[in-house]
This record gives C-alpha cells, sequence and structure tokens, in this order.
C-alpha cells in the first residue's frame, strides 16, 4: 500500500500531466491507499483540483523559473496543505511533502520545495484578505465574469462560495420495497450517518455505498436531488409510455420508473445502457428498457410517447463540486454546444404525443445552454408551449446546478 501523500501524487500526476477525469482517477489510485487514509488522499487530490489557480497564485509567486510539472506537482501538495488543511500542522506539512521527492528520485530539488512552502506558510494570510475572486475561490474570471453578467452579483457570489464545497449524497429510496424513513432505518443500522431530507435520505458520511446490504437489495439507487427534481417535475403516471432520451447513468430513469411508467431509456454507448439495465435489475424495475440510441438522428421506429425527458450533454458547469477540473474550460470549447442541443431537443420532440409534455434539462449555468436554446426551439415550433422553467444554484437546495424547461406539444 502506498502512504496517502505518495498516492496523492500519483493520482494528481495523472489527472493534471496526463488529462484523467478526477473521479475516474481518485477511484482507480486509492485502490492502492489503506483504507485508513482514503479520505485524506480524496481530500487532497479533490483539493489540489478545486484551488489549483489558487496554488498557482501562491506558488508561482516565490518561483524564479517554470518548476518541472513533477516538482510542481509536489508544491501543489504542500500548499494546499498549508493553506487549507488547518487540521494539517505547517511543519508536517512541509517534512512530508519533501518527502515526496526523495521517493519518486527528485531529491536535487529538496531544497527549492522546502524553501517555497515556508515563504507560503509567511504569507498565507493573504488569502482572506484578497478581493480577488479568482484567486479567494479558484475559478478563471471568465466564467466568473459569464456567471455576473447573466445571474448577477450575488447570484455568483453564492455559487463561488459552493463550488469549493463536497457535493452532498442523496439515497432515493426504491418505493417499491421501502420509504425515506424505513431506507434511513436500513442505512442508520449498516452503520451510514444520514438524515431525512424531503423523501429522500441525505449521506452524512464517506461511506461506500455499494459494498452495503441495502444497496445490494435493491432498496436505493444515488442520484443528486436536483436531478431527482427535475425527474419528479415530469409527473410521470401509470401506463405512461416515458422517453428518457440521454439516460445514463440512470437516476432518473429510475425515479420515473417508480411511477409505474413504461419507461424507454436510451444512450448512445453500449457499456452506458448495460450499465442502466444492471442497476435496474438490481431495483427490479421491470419497466424499463435500455437501448442504444443515437439522440441526434431521428428513429422510425421509436414508440410515440406521452412524456419525454431530455437531458442533453452540457459543459457541466452546475456540476463544479463533483468535478472540479470542469471550471477550467475555455469558453471557445463549448461555443459548439448549444447547436447540438438544440438538434437533440427538436430530434426528441418529434417522438412526443398531442398534449404530452417535454422537459429539457442540463447540469449547467449557463443561459447559451439553457434558456437561449429553449427560446429558439419555442420560436421555431408554435405547436408547443412553455410551462415552466427552473435554474437550480448549487447554494439552494443541496443539490447540483441544475437547469429545466417544462413544454408542452399542443394539438397539431
Amino acid at each position: 500500500m502506498k502512504n496517502s501523500r505518495l498516492a496523492s501524487f500519483d493520482i494528481l500526476y495523472d489527472i493534471l500531466k496526463n488529462g484523467a477525469y478526477s473521479n475516474i482517477a481518485v477511484d482507480k489510485g486509492l485502490a492502492e491507499v489503506d483504507s485508513k487514509d482514503k479520505g485524506f488522499t480524496s481530500r487532497l487530490v479533490y483539493g489540489v483540483v478545486e484551488r489549483k489557480l489558487t496554488l498557482d497564485y501562491f506558488i508561482d509567486k516565490h518561483l524564479t523559473s517554470k518548476a518541472k510539472p513533477k516538482v510542481k506537482i509536489i508544491l501543489y501538495i504542500g500548499a494546499y496543505q498549508i493553506l487549507f488543511m488547518d487540521k494539517v500542522p505547517d511543519a508536517v506539512a512541509v517534512f512530508e511533502t519533501v518527502e515526496i521527492a526523495d521517493l519518486i528520485g527528485l531529491s536535487y530539488y529538496k531544497k527549492l520545495i522546502n524553501a517555497v512552502l515556508h515563504k507560503i506558510i509567511e504569507c498565507k494570510s493573504e488569502l482572506e484578505e484578497t478581493d480577488d475572486l479568482s484567486i479567494k475561490y479558484s475559478c478563471p474570471s471568465h466564467l466568473i465574469n459569464m456567471w455576473k453578467k447573466m445571474y448577477g452579483e450575488e447570484k455568483t457570489l453564492a455559487t463561488l462560495q459552493a463550488i469549493n464545497n463536497r457535493p452532498p449524497v442523496f439515497a432515493i429510496p426504491n418505493r417499491k420495497f421501502v420509504d425515506e424513513g424505513e431506507l434511513q432505518y436500513e442505512l442508520l443500522d449498516n452503520g451510514v450517518e444520514c438524515e431525512i431530507y424531503g423523501d429522500v435520505v441525505k449521506i452524512n458520511s464517506s461511506f461506500d455505498l455499494s459494498n452495503i446490504k441495502a444497496f445490494k437489495d435493491g432498496l436505493f439507487y444515488i442520484e443528486d436531488y436536483s436531478s431527482y427534481s427535475c425527474a419528479n417535475a415530469l409527473e410521470c403516471k401509470e401506463d405512461d409510455i416515458v422517453l428518457d432520451i440521454c439516460a445514463a447513468p440512470g437516476g432518473k430513469t429510475f425515479t420515473m420508473a417508480q411511477s409505474g411508467a413504461k419507461v424507454y431509456a436510451f444512450d448512445l454507448h453500449e457499456h452506458r445502457v448495460e450499465l442502466i439495465k444492471k442497476s435496474a435489475q438490481r431495483l427490479e424495475l421491470d419497466n424499463i428498457s435500455a437501448s442504444i440510441n443515437d439522440a441526434l438522428v431521428y428513429n422510425s421506429e421509436m414508440p410515440m410517447a406521452d412524456k419525454i425527458l431530455c437531458d442533453v450533454p452540457c459543459s457541466g458547469f452546475g456540476i463544479i463540486r463533483r468535478k472540479p477540473e470542469i471550471r477550467y474550460k475555455n469558453l471557445d470549447d463549448i461555443k459548439e454546444l448549444p447547436q447540438i442541443q438544440y438538434d437533440i431537443l427538436s430530434t426528441s420532440s418529434r417522438y412526443l404525443k398531442n398534449n404530452g409534455r417535454i422537459i429539457y434539462s442540463t447540469c449547467t449555468l449557463n443561459k447559451k445552454e439553457n434558456e437561449k436554446v429553449v427560446e429558439k426551439f419555442l420560436n421555431d415550433n408554435n405547436n408547443f408551449k412553455l410551462i415552466d422553467k427552473v435554474t437550480v444554484f448549487p447554494s439552494e437546495n443541496g443539490g447540483d446546478g441544475f437547469f429545466y424547461a417544462i413544454m408542452e406539444k399542443i394539438n397539431d
């Protein structure tokens, strides 16, 4: 087993140098860490990715030349502990971080690493004193400015304060077997700290829920609360035909299926379809049919539906707490998304019966991908009317940042 700081280095190298997704790299790396160190390692890795802009500011001001990538990652590990992990004494953070250089064959840089970290200790009060939101919250200025323009100063500040917190986990009861009270009892009996949150259960402890008996028995599934609320807003009923166009990993599919509706769930990739099938089998939701479909291409064999959920691919600015590297996306790299989203919505709407309802949703905070797509669709399709639209910010209901619009098809 690796010690926590060495494991953190390896995981961060995979993320920052090789471009691995943080959640996948963390899950893979934690397999080599002792169970008692997993929490610390996970927090350290996610913390560095979340706070990279802040760490760059404090590190670079004390470097006279550009550091080698591996040295920079070591400095990230030390600087994060000094600036953000109050329970780790500064002296311990420096000593343990410098030791990483020995372990990976970079002993030559130990003096440099030691010197930079001690200088950061001397000036760490600057973090509380700065008025620069980009440094304070480690969020690119272009994203902050976009949010200010679209949502105003107050919403932007609240979002910035939320995105560096760990995201909550919600267990959704499978009402075929339990309600939220019974599920809470089962989870507590399995050693999971939790509380009832509306009609679901909020998990308050770090726990591998997939290994407990209640999960294996199909008593619950994991879904973000904003996503859960969106699926419920479609108000599916028994005997409804429902299409979940971009369904994987399946949380909204399972929520809609609990109504008794017949739910057809689709994804472009076979392994993601298999994931939905496997979970539906575990939950004993036999009213779900999952298969491959390209959401951009009209499928003449698609059943006509009473309800459609169209949760499109997006920039993901609402789920930064779960995938912190998303904040560093270049806005130019996502400018093609609104057209793709519009095309998926337009294609999906062709499967809707008269008087049926369709939800367009994203897990992003970007009006170009949200309101503007819906406005264009309604302008181009006068046989649809807007019923409601909702934007949820990550500071509001405990869930992720999310947008959805409910539209109804008027008789042709």
